[in-house]
């Protein structure tokens, strides 16, 4: 299956916007990638939809996934309970930091596995609760 995708360059560690089609093991090697530096952020389409759109972030063992619905419609994933929900966790959002509220916060472990989901179902309400930004 090809998925369509930009993320942080692990050399450069810097985002890049260069959109690129693989299949799956690819994607799944570039995050193993940024796994190894301890942050990264990608974005992951399906072929022929420009929507929706997931974004993954990540540090260290924290994550966050926004889903993109529209060109102005976004929403976050609810978190699993890795950050106390009053707390707040920075991530990458492109080549900036970005800071969440810990009720949004997933294991990366977990935020990974559900972005594996949406590539292979396209669904991204199957993915848990989505929290309207």
């Amino acid at each position: 299956m090809l998925v369509w995708w930009t993320a942080t360059d692990p050399e450069s560690r810097r985002f890049s916007a260069i959109e690129r089609s693989s299949d799956v093991a690819h994607l799944t090697d570039h995050f193993t990638a940024l796994r190894s530096h301890g942050q990264g952020y990608l974005e992951v389409r399906l072929p022929g939809d420009e929507y929706p759109l997931l974004t993954l972030g990540f540090q260290e063992d924290q994550a966050v996934i926004h889903q993109f619905s529209a060109a102005e419609k976004s929403s976050l994933l609810v978190g699993d309970g890795t950050a106390s929900a009053d707390s707040f966790v920075q991530v990458p959002i492109m080549d900036d930091l970005a800071v969440i509220s810990g009720d949004c916060v997933l294991a990366v472990d977990r935020a990974w596995t559900l972005v594996r989901k949406f590539i292979q179902t396209g669904a991204p309400a199957e993915l848990g609760e989505w929290r309207e930004l």
